[in-house]
């Protein structure tokens, strides 16, 4: 009989085993790249509510393959989506704002041109933005409209051959940096898509300040004040919701990793904390009320990586459904922000300061609860797809 290998704390339920050496090699690189460019920075960054060098970052990212890297062709990776869940997780467990960074770039504006857009949009843009040359957004979200994407304002209408924008969008993650804007608009045929380069005369981008979380990412608000586009601006291959809500279909997949990611990096602070911190004349990690809250992180960091794996594993094989993407971003993204504020609770007051990163997940965790689709929101899908039954209106 084989001897059990020994136990890990870093790995308890020895997941790596599930994954291949390509997996690996990905999962490493991303690790790598983030402890020498971003790690040690990162807190002063948030502290400061600053991503300075966003362009040199995203160019690093690009030379490491994880922007846009599910996708085939120009310029992209073409990895698995476990893969890419994996570059997700450690993007995350060094910050929210770099997964939301690579996931906006990837996940959301190139898969929008690269699934629907013409070959002169991908042959154009995919190739700069995989290099992180050209920095994306994706306009979807509006003041006044978040969860229900289908009433949004912004409209285009026809004018000649010229299509004319008018609207605002709101929490617009690279929306200042961006050289181009995948913009969802209503039209007389229904919600169209447009490819927006953003230097387009009635373009604008303001950053939204005085956020207490996602402090290292650029976030802004867009406006579009008769925005005229060449006829060829729209995306030809999509009419209606299905086009933006596929694209936050793939967001929504990297987060159920990413979120993984905060969580571990909580954990592992708490725990090298317990190990050290004494009080009453012995560490904090050998008392039982301190232990239950390390093994409660574990085994639910543990389901979670599995939940991720599982749904990677079937979106690879092409039977994941928007209903079990909903069931993990539902259970990780909340059980990401019980893990934080356990190990905020371990560490005291010390919990509270940028010298450790779990205050900082924290406040991250805050928007991705409420980012690609609210707690409420996945719940009622949730409960639809189990009942039959439509609870939205």
């Amino acid at each position: 009989m084989a001897k059990a290998p020994a136990f890990d704390p870093a790995d308890p339920l020895g997941i790596d085993d599930l994954l291949d050496a390509e997996d690996r090699a990905i999962r490493d690189t991303v690790r790598r790249f983030c402890a020498d460019h971003v790690t040690p920075y990162v807190a002063d960054w948030f502290e400061r509510g600053e991503l300075p060098s966003v362009r040199e970052l995203a160019r690093g990212l690009g030379g490491i393959g994880v922007l846009g890297m599910t996708l085939d062709g120009y310029g992209c990776a073409a990895t698995s989506a476990v893969q890419y869940g994996l570059a997700c997780l450690e993007l995350e467990a060094c910050d929210s704002g770099l997964r939301s960074l690579v996931s906006v770039q990837g996940s959301l504006a190139m898969y929008a041109i690269h699934r629907f857009g013409s070959e002169e949009h991908r042959q154009t843009w995919l190739p700069r933005m995989a290099a992180g040359e050209a920095l994306g957004c994706f306009g979807l979200t509006e003041p006044d409209h978040g969860s229900d994407p289908a009433s949004m304002r912004t409209h285009a209408k026809r004018d000649g051959d010229d299509w004319v924008l008018n609207g605002r969008k709101m929490w617009i993650t690279n929306g200042s940096v961006a050289e181009v804007a995948v913009i969802w608009a209503r039209t007389e045929e229904g919600v169209r898509g447009f490819v927006v380069p953003t230097d387009t005369p009635g373009f604008a981008a303001v950053d939204i300040r005085n956020k207490m979380s996602l402090r290292a990412s650029i976030t802004s608000e867009l406006t579009l004040d008769d925005v005229r586009l060449p006829a060829d601006a729209v995306l030809p291959d999509v009419v209606g919701l299905r086009g933006p809500l596929s694209c936050l279909g793939e967001a929504r997949y990297g987060i159920v990793w990413g979120s993984v990611g905060a969580a571990r990096s909580c954990f592992e602070s708490a725990l090298d904390y317990a190990r050290t911190r004494e009080q009453f004349g012995r560490p904090i990690g050998a008392f039982q009320l301190t232990q239950a809250k390390l093994a409660d992180m574990a085994v639910e960091i543990g389901k979670a990586q599995l939940l991720a794996l599982h749904l990677g594993r079937r979106k690879d094989a092409g039977g994941v459904r928007p209903e079990q993407i909903s069931f993990g971003k539902l259970n990780n993204v909340r059980e990401a922000i019980a893990i934080a504020r356990s190990a905020r609770t371990i560490l005291g007051a010390n919990g509270i300061s940028l010298e450790y990163p779990v205050i900082r997940h924290m406040n991250n965790l805050e928007s991705v609860l409420t980012y690609e689709g609210t707690s409420e929101m996945h719940t009622l899908v949730i409960g639809k797809a189990l009942t039959g039954l439509d609870a939205f209106h």
